[in-house]
């Protein structure tokens, strides 16, 4: 079976989908041939746009897997061979009036109708999803996100004192304005990895708290990012998935995340949850991981446990048995 995986062309420090099913291609059995077709240009303008959706229909294999973030590349392609991921519905929240009915048309209800299977990345992620779009339930299935395997546990001396909290990310949805007011009477030092704006510094500095930042980094500068850290807070209003968590859990680091959305179905039990719109929640959560060790050694036993939910053989295998089942639709042998 050769499946074609097209990829966006990805701005700059956008690599997340990508590193995702690198793993996902390395742990699928050996008898499906994984090509990979990577968009000419970036997803801005409709020249540009068009000349990818084309450059695509040249591309097609017994299955073609729109990975993400290009939906459009649905429209060439032959319907009944083409399995859709959709990560998220975030643009639908941020958009309004024409601009928002556009983009829905164009992005999500054009793309779903011409897939034969659409996938989502949580619970969460589908009922958002089939609360825009009639469509078939039974048309959207859940596969989760999977860790990488490269984040193993490296065991690390909790400092009380003075814990490093890592914030990955800085921007708006990532919640860091609240957890800078969580923190403000919490001796610590915040490690925020994304480039942050001047309301952000301002704020910082205003706040008087300990803090560093770096952004544009690599896979193997993230990894020493949590390997470095005491704890992640990962109090985030909007996700459709929420892979920080998991990369947390799987490095032995306890988490603090929000009570909403997605981010409850990836942190299982094995995270401290929060109302990311409740400075005082985050801050008792925050203070509860810091002052309780036994606490602390529960969250982190349990992420170890919850991880394996999610490593890359696990959500290869899903996504095989949806090929299989496109394959059958089509009328050719199954591997």
């Amino acid at each position: 079976m050769q499946v074609t995986f097209y990829h966006r062309r990805p701005q700059e420090g956008e690599f997340s989908i990508e590193r995702l099913f690198k793993d996902i291609r390395s742990a699928l059995c050996s008898t499906i041939e994984c090509n990979v077709a990577v968009s000419r240009f970036k997803s801005k303008g409709i020249l540009r746009r068009v000349y990818n959706i084309v450059e695509a229909a040249l591309w097609q294999g017994d299955v073609n897997h729109i990975t993400g973030d290009v939906h459009f590349l649905t429209y060439l392609l032959r319907k009944k061979k083409t399995l859709l991921i959709i990560h998220d519905l975030l643009s639908l929240e941020r958009l309004k009036g024409l601009r928002r009915l556009v983009f829905f048309f164009f992005w999500y209800w054009l793309p779903v109708k011409r897939s034969a299977v659409v996938s989502v990345v949580s619970e969460s992620t589908k009922k958002e999803l089939l609360r825009y779009l009639k469509c078939d339930p039974n048309r959207i299935r859940v596969i989760h996100d999977c860790v990488s395997d490269d984040f193993k546990p490296c065991p690390k001396e909790f400092n009380t004192a003075k814990p490093i909290i890592l914030v990955m990310r800085a921007e708006k949805r990532k919640n860091l304005s609240r957890v800078v007011e969580a923190v403000k009477e919490i001796p610590c030092h915040l490690r925020i990895i994304g480039e942050l704006d001047h309301e952000q510094l301002s704020l910082l500095r205003a706040s008087a708290i300990e803090y560093s930042s770096v952004s544009n980094i690599s896979d193997e500068q993230i990894l020493k990012e949590y390997q470095q850290c005491d704890m992640l807070v990962f109090a985030s209003t909007y996700e459709g998935f929420g892979l920080p968590i998991l990369e947390a859990q799987a490095t032995g680091r306890p988490v603090v995340t929000s009570n909403i959305m997605s981010m409850p179905e990836v942190a299982g039990d094995a995270a401290c949850l929060v109302n990311p719109l409740d400075v005082s929640s985050i801050r008792k959560g925050i203070v509860g991981v810091i002052n309780d060790p036994l606490y602390r050694r529960e969250l982190i036993e349990r992420g170890f446990e919850n991880v394996q939910r999610f490593r890359p053989e696990k959500i290869a295998n899903q996504y095989l048995d949806i090929y299989r089942e496109i394959q059958r639709a089509n009328g050719t042998a199954t591997l």
